[in-house]
């Protein structure tokens, strides 16, 4: 059982998950062993808002062949999760309860 101070790592602020920010969606950078209640767990603890769904993906390690067929990881595998709030909800990274 993973803790609830250990479910989501970091907020992902790149240019698309922004821009999804405005339809009441956020990315998480999750726990690797978080499931779907643990992250609006999470969610509703921190900051205190209803989540209506949440969406997980796992993104692959990134490798890179150098030499003969030997293996370089450069990025290990991650695991995000976008969850959407209630319309017009909005979340305040910067605010933790």
């Amino acid at each position: 059982m993973i803790r609830i101070e250990d479910v989501l790592v970091k907020p992902v602020q790149t240019e698309k998950s922004v821009g999804m920010e405005t339809g009441s969606k956020y990315t998480f950078i999750v726990h690797a062993s978080a499931s779907k209640g643990d992250v609006a767990k999470a969610v509703k603890e921190f900051y205190g808002a209803e989540v209506v769904s949440v969406n997980i993906i796992k993104l692959p390690k990134k490798i890179r062949i150098i030499g003969r067929g030997k293996e370089m990881t450069r990025r290990r595998s991650t695991k995000k999760a976008i969850v959407t709030l209630a319309a017009g909800k909005t979340l305040d990274f910067n605010a933790i309860k």
